[in-house]
């Protein structure tokens, strides 16, 4: 059986206020076999591989490595936001 993974840019998380650090993509592998511990009420796996997050600086690299790997992607393109760069005082001016 082949394993799986996605190959994706993480979306900034609500404590950074920049676009920094948004350049890396990351191949995560895709969990399988979950199931409810009875004991906790959590959701566990035997899967070790769900717990590893490669990092790599370009799309083309994590591809390159899920080829030679023998691994099965989904790749997931992000969605560009415009930014559109205001000025303070454009707050308290009419337009």
């Amino acid at each position: 059986m082949k394993k799986k993974a996605i190959i994706y840019i993480p979306a900034k998380t609500s404590m950074q206020s920049g676009r920094g650090k948004l350049d890396k993509w990351v191949l995560k592998f895709k969990t399988r076999d979950t199931h409810s511990n009875t004991l906790m009420g959590w959701e566990s796996s035997d899967d070790t591989l769900s717990e590893i997050k490669l990092e790599f600086f370009t799309k083309e690299k994590a591809i390159e490595y899920a080829n030679e790997n023998d691994i099965l992607y989904e790749l997931r393109d992000t969605n560009k936001r415009s930014f559109v760069i205001k000025s303070y005082a454009d707050n308290f001016t009419k337009n």
